[in-house]
């Protein structure tokens, strides 16, 4: 029983720090925001930029790498691990997913699988990246599309499920994304 009651415990605080992570995204300072991830476990790195509105489950498995920007409404699972590499751009309301449920347990179970977004790579609008992808260097995954199997470096991905529709011309891309929107 007093495992039971500990679990319980455990998981309110969890549910009480994402809570507070989710409050303190609408508040219109990157510092400030920056400040408050930080606390919360998010390895964040030099000069990247989290707009407001970013939901975070569990924070402590979810690392950025440095001059990323993370834009507005985008949900990032850390119930198991995420990477996002250096110079990586994802857009507004973009989801990554770690977990999911197994339809085919009759309990219903979830499992869990690490998802890893190579450096230079962009993340269009919208789109869905689900457990266990990894997204290679310089890849770039177009708006709404929904991604289920791993992306290899440099090649454009679109379409529900995505499929490659095209490929990048720079291999070796050296760019910085800039400063970030003062209010946003």
């Amino acid at each position: 029983m007093i495992g039971k009651t500990g679990n319980r415990i455990t998981a309110v605080i969890l549910e009480l720090e994402v809570f507070i992570l989710h409050v303190a995204g609408f508040i219109p300072s990157h510092f400030v925001r920056r400040f408050f991830y930080r606390m919360g476990g998010v390895g964040i790195g030099k000069g990247s930029t989290l707009h407001m509105g970013i939901r975070f489950y569990k924070p402590y498995n979810i690392s950025i790498g440095s001059d990323s920007i993370i834009g507005e409404g985008t949900v990032l699972d850390g119930r198991d691990k995420l990477t996002i590499g250096n110079h990586v751009d994802i857009a507004t309301e973009v989801m990554i997913y770690n977990s999911e449920h197994d339809i085919n347990d009759p309990r219903f179970f979830t499992t869990t699988s690490p998802v890893e977004i190579g450096d230079y790579v962009f993340i269009g609008p919208r789109a869905i990246i689900l457990p266990g992808v990894v997204v290679g260097k310089g890849a770039v995954v177009a708006a709404g599309a929904v991604v289920t199997k791993d992306v290899p470096e440099f090649v454009i991905v679109g379409g529900v499920p995505a499929k490659v529709i095209g490929e990048r011309e720079n291999k070796e891309p050296k760019y910085k994304l800039g400063r970030a929107a003062w209010f946003r």
